[in-house]
């Protein structure tokens, strides 16, 4: 099978092509990646050239992308603008990526109707929930530019699907966590500030809940998806295993790296702020054989102990976190 993933070197998009051409060494992969917020090339080191080629390039370049769906079976998309805060600042480059992009990608599909595609989107596009779960059928209500533009992406494909006969599959994942995430995330925020003695900011009163799903257990879950035969179900929710307040979990991850509680500073909360995401799918587990695998305290762990033992990243991270902390002095506290 040849791969074409686009925003392969972020961090779910790179955790996808290294367990994939792990899995099997009949896959080749093209990563096709703009090298914008949340990626770097140093999250893919020392890749075997045989199966795996970079190509560096936007997916909204209608010539590139159609250059090279020419050359696979599959598109798997991960390419997008994904952070809530920064598409409250600034929502543009949100709808050129999450919106644009997969319209371009869609049209090149129109011609090459045997390649089959994932789209991955997320939870957020159901708005918050305060009991109970969403399925897949469910309404979408987002509630900020950022799970508004994956909406809007998710409608343009269904509609393609109906209307050309694509073969696309939707996935809706829960927040991930693990190596190579991006330092503007909660999770990789907590861990570097408190080795630096930042503060950590928690929105309102800390009480929103996430559920959390390492990012090994998604790929694999993405991986059985791209595997499944044609013309597969058109949707699929993608589950976590551990939900918590950010509150609780910021607490947690402190107490593990040993660091004092006095780190957390409470912030005013995000506009348009939800209480709670949640969701379910009866069909991964049934049609697919898909649970969640490792254990959020045996990930936490192993995370952890990635951001400490890859020191080649350093200056990377740092440069980020500084970043990401000047967003937030122009405003929005990340």
């Amino acid at each position: 099978m040849k791969i074409l993933v686009t925003g392969g070197s972020g961090f779910i998009g790179s955790n996808f092509i290294s367990r994939s051409l792990q899995k099997s060494d009949k896959i080749k992969i093209i990563n096709l990646d703009a090298l914008l917020t949340g990626s770097n090339h140093k999250n893919l080191p020392k890749m075997d050239s045989k199966r795996y080629n970079f190509v560096k390039g936007n997916i909204c370049n209608k010539t590139l992308v159609s250059k090279l769906i020419k050359k696979v079976d599959c598109v798997v998309n991960f390419a997008a603008e994904s952070h809530v805060d920064r598409s409250i600042v600034n929502s543009k480059n949100f709808v050129n990526s999450n919106i644009l992009g997969v319209h371009t990608i869609l049209e090149e599909l129109r011609n090459n109707k045997n390649v089959k595609m994932i789209q991955i989107s997320t939870d957020e596009v159901f708005g918050d929930i305060d009991k109970g779960s969403f399925y897949e059928n469910d309404v979408l209500n987002p509630s900020n530019p950022y799970s508004a533009t994956k909406a809007a992406a998710e409608m343009l494909v269904k509609s393609y699907v109906r209307t050309y006969d694509l073969d696309v599959t939707i996935t809706r994942c829960v927040n991930n966590y693990g190596p190579r995430q991006f330092p503007e995330k909660l999770i990789p925020k907590i861990i570097l500030s408190s080795l630096q003695g930042l503060p950590i900011p928690i929105h309102g009163d800390g009480k929103s809940r996430r559920q959390w799903i390492h990012v090994f257990d998604h790929c694999d879950a993405i991986f059985k998806i791209m595997k499944k035969s044609k013309k597969s179900s058109p949707i699929y929710n993608i589950p976590g295993n551990f939900e918590s307040s950010n509150l609780d979990l910021v607490k947690k991850i402190l107490k593990i790296m040993d660091k004092s509680d006095d780190l957390i500073k409470f912030v005013s909360d995000r506009p348009g702020q939800d209480k709670r995401y949640a969701i379910k799918s009866r069909k991964i587990k049934k049609e697919l054989n898909f649970e969640p695998k490792i254990k959020f305290n045996d990930g936490i762990f192993s995370t952890i102990n990635w951001y400490l033992e890859n020191k080649y990243l350093d200056k990377y991270l740092l440069d980020s976190q500084k970043m990401v902390d000047t967003v937030s002095q122009k405003g929005i506290i990340l």
